[in-house]
């Protein structure tokens, strides 16, 4: 995840550059449910409204917990398929909090009702996330679903009069960018605390539909919009807050785009964001799915780690011996083409590895996403670009570290 207001603040206000501390463990998005009453057309993981077998029981949630706490997890993204649709979700969800855990819910919103809203705001959810594909039309389009708008914005007005802290999710696409200045509107007019912008990965339904990934003039387009909407909320002291993810680029993106406008920031802001390293798949950012499979991000589900069953995550987490793995801890990472010729490779930390995986069948080829030139990362002669292609079925490769 890339906090862009916390380096709009950083140019308005900087601060030393300090000492970046280490995480124990890595921030926890566990996918406690499959199904989903929605089936949108960039899922990752191809829900639907059935129930699925072998999902982890409310006892073996109790011992994963105990575990990830003991291991040093700070926080705990409580997700699905739809995870208001667990029946145990609140016994989960107060235990988490009870341990300390930062506490999130990500959910589509359609089912946050006068009925159960009371009990979420109970729990003392620290963030609760609502996607929004565009206004109504594009969204009900993209959620496959007639009415999805207005039972997801409801539920959101309702989680915020309740005094939730509440935040909307937005993943870019060609279909929907148009509908982006007016999610910003809707977030300043609705009071909303937070604004996620995710880029299009290449995983589950999002793969099957990777040919309509936002084209890399419409992303940079996105993201000026973005960074002159949070810049100007740091200018005016509104207390929101705008983030990205899925697309690492973005803090090479802002260092563009601060120094043409801020060029006495640029050397403070490039140690910024070199500190934060971009990419933390496998390192910083985990995921556990509904039967206990343990992936080095949501957009992963198609290769597992290992099994909570079967081993503490802990022990699954710290296994160098899976070639992936290992790979995405090293530092720098072994990455090909484009991203191993950038010299902003410390900045972004090789991008997403799961879009390069997707389309070459190599994880450490180059980021097909990445919507910076050549002349702007100062990259002389690169090879052609790796084309987004349709999605065919392919078998992926088994990944290799290379020295």
């Amino acid at each position: 995840m890339f906090r862009v207001t916390q380096y709009m603040k950083e140019i308005a206000a900087p601060s030393p550059l300090g000492v970046q501390p280490r995480m124990r463990g890595p921030v926890v998005i566990w996918n406690l449910i499959w199904r989903c009453n929605l089936t949108c057309k960039h899922c990752y993981s191809i829900s639907t409204d059935i129930d699925f077998p072998g999902e982890l029981t409310s006892a073996e949630v109790d011992v994963v917990m105990d575990d990830l706490k003991q291991f040093g997890v700070p926080v705990l993204i409580l997700s699905g398929g739809e995870p208001l649709l667990r029946s145990d979700l609140t016994d989960i969800a107060q235990r988490a909090k009870r341990m300390g855990f930062y506490v999130g819910l990500s959910t589509n919103g359609t089912l946050i009702g006068k009925h159960n809203v009371g009990e979420l705001a109970n729990i003392g959810f620290d963030y609760l996330g609502v996607s929004l594909d565009g206004i109504e039309q594009t969204h009900d389009r993209f959620r496959r679903k007639e009415g999805a708008f207005s039972a997801a914005l409801n539920g959101v007005r309702l989680a915020r009069d309740a005094g939730i802290k509440v935040g909307i999710r937005f993943t870019l696409t060609q279909d929907n960018a148009h509908d982006l200045p007016s999610l910003l509107d809707l977030m300043a007019r609705e009071r909303i605390d937070k604004f996620y912008l995710s880029h299009l990965n290449y995983a589950g339904r999002g793969n099957n539909n990777r040919a309509r990934d936002a084209i890399f003039e419409t992303t940079r387009r996105a993201m000026d919009l973005l960074f002159d909407t949070a810049y100007g909320d740091v200018q005016s002291d509104k207390p929101t807050e705008y983030v990205t993810g899925n697309n690492d680029a973005d803090g090479v993106y802002l260092l563009q785009w601060a120094t043409q406008r801020f060029p006495h920031i640029r050397d403070h802001l490039r140690a910024k964001l070199t500190q934060w390293g971009g990419n933390a798949s496998g390192v910083n950012v985990a995921n556990i799915d509904n039967v206990g499979d343990v992936h080095p991000d949501t957009m992963w589900w198609h290769y597992t780690l290992g099994n909570v069953r079967q081993r503490p995550f802990s022990e699954i987490w710290t296994d160098l011996s899976d070639p992936l793995l290992a790979g995405l801890k090293r530092r720098p990472r072994a990455v090909k083409g484009r991203c191993g010729m950038c010299p902003y490779v410390d900045v972004c930390g090789g991008n997403t590895r799961v879009r390069a995986q997707q389309l070459t069948g190599d994880p450490w080829a180059e980021d097909p996403a990445c919507y910076l030139t050549d002349e702007e990362l100062g990259i002389e002669h690169s090879a052609p670009r790796v084309a987004v292609t349709p999605y065919t079925r392919q078998k992926a490769k088994t990944p290799v570290i290379e020295d």
